[in-house]
């Protein structure tokens, strides 16, 4: 069940100020990014992930307004396979914790397009480029996105990317905030391939359950984990050729 809420997932891409000037309804919360906060005083969840600089941090909060790092993600990551699976980049982390603590209708990203051939990389200046790093759970950042477009499609809920840009590494539909005020489609999951996908994943076991995978590296298999990735994609109806364009 959703609560029928949609969920704006702000990343700090340098289009992300734009969403300073979004109207926010009662129906919308707000998940910052880390740095992301910055962009409007109104965010409802801030989620950053464990080395952020404390001093990054908003020196206060609202009542109603809550911070989030890994002791609240990392389950919430788990119950949908852990991080070597979903990837091990925040704007992955974010969706699959607000898929599971706010069970949204929408689930929707903002200057999250991670893609970094410009300067600035960040709203505020430059900054270090997570999915860039040299790390294999993120080999293929589209079939991550398209794995929790499928999870979120059995869950009821939609994952569309707001961002203009005409290029993106998430899959999701680009949608505008106001056509989220209407009725939003489920994207087309194709069921034998999403069961195959997680079959797969729990058949090869790459689970590490305090979310730390990086100090297991050399018991995951880059080519098994591609096949998956595969799967993921095909789940979605994506080739891998498709999504590398």
């Amino acid at each position: 069940m959703t609560d029928g809420r949609t969920v704006l997932i702000l990343g700090s891409a340098p289009d992300a100020v734009t969403a300073s000037r979004w109207n926010k309804t009662d129906a919308l919360s707000i998940v910052a990014i880390n740095n992301a906060w910055r962009i409007r005083p109104d965010w409802d969840y801030l989620v950053h992930a464990g080395d952020f600089p404390k001093d990054r941090l908003p020196a206060q909060t609202g009542s109603l307004q809550q911070i989030h790092t890994y002791n609240s993600y990392v389950p919430a990551q788990n119950r949908y396979g852990g991080f070597v699976y979903a990837g091990g980049t925040m704007a992955f982390t974010a969706g699959y914790w607000a898929l599971d603590a706010l069970k949204p209708r929408v689930l929707a990203w903002f200057g999250c397009d991670m893609v970094y051939d410009g300067a600035p990389t960040h709203f505020y200046g430059n900054g270090s480029a997570d999915p860039l790093r040299k790390d294999v759970t993120l080999r293929s950042l589209e079939a991550k996105s398209a794995r929790l477009m499928a999870f979120a499609a059995t869950r009821n809920c939609a994952c569309v990317n707001l961002s203009r840009n005409a290029r993106s590494r998430l899959i999701f539909p680009k949608s505008t905030m106001e056509y989220l005020k209407g009725e939003v489609s489920l994207p087309r999951i194709d069921p034998g391939r999403f069961s195959q996908a997680v079959a797969m994943e729990q058949d090869h076991g790459y689970f590490v359950e305090d979310g730390e995978y990086w100090h297991h590296l050399d018991t995951f298999d880059p080519c098994v984990l591609a096949q998956i990735d595969e799967l993921w994609l095909e789940t979605c109806g994506i080739s891998e050729a498709r999504a590398a364009s």
